[in-house]
């Protein structure tokens, strides 16, 4: 009996100290998006770590592992996803506007980061310009800014302009460069 009482607590002993000395967790689980300049790339770590230290794998939110693109992407031996910089003519939805989420393994389990979404935007010259208007001298007439789609989240419009000057500040209504010459 006292040999049975034994050998159960000594099992017990040693799944909780097997569990001491495995672990596995997230460092940094916050990260829902990466939005980069194509002329920079980024950097994006895996947030998990472990202990002993956990094998880092990414994917798509597919599920399908990712390779490395010699140039394009790679993933490091710590588990940081890297895409490199390119110019807009290599832009590639697969790789440069998608969603990814890496997994940590060791022999404490496996465990999935939250998807992180990785945005390319292009640095590329645009041009903002004035909708035509017409309106009779002494009415209203509504102004609408027009700014590239490729760019509109990333734009803000501060001030209308005539000839370099700026024309009433301080309402969000009344807002963009490059204001034609208008007279009413």
């Amino acid at each position: 009996m006292w040999i049975s009482a034994i050998i159960f607590s000594q099992c017990i002993l040693n799944v909780f100290s097997e569990d001491l000395r495995s672990s596995l967790y997230f460092v940094n689980a916050s990260l829902q998006e990466v939005v980069f300049a194509s002329t920079t790339g980024t950097l994006v770590p895996c947030p998990a770590a472990g202990v002993p230290p956990a094998s880092l794998r990414w994917y798509l939110a597919t599920g399908e592992e990712i390779y490395d693109v010699p140039g394009i992407r790679h993933v490091h031996p710590n588990g940081t996803l890297q895409i490199f910089h390119f110019p807009p003519s290599s832009f590639s939805n697969l790789i440069h506007d998608n969603t990814y989420y890496c997994t940590a393994e060791n022999p404490s389990g496996k465990i999935r980061s939250q998807d992180v979404h990785i945005k390319a935007v292009l640095r590329e010259p645009y041009t903002v310009r004035v909708e035509d208007q017409r309106a009779m001298r002494g009415n209203v007439a509504v102004f609408k800014c027009i700014i590239p789609a490729s760019v509109e989240a990333y734009i803000t419009v501060v001030s209308w302009e005539k000839d370099t000057v700026s024309l009433v500040s301080g309402r969000p209504w009344l807002s963009c460069y490059n204001f034609p010459n208008v007279f009413i």
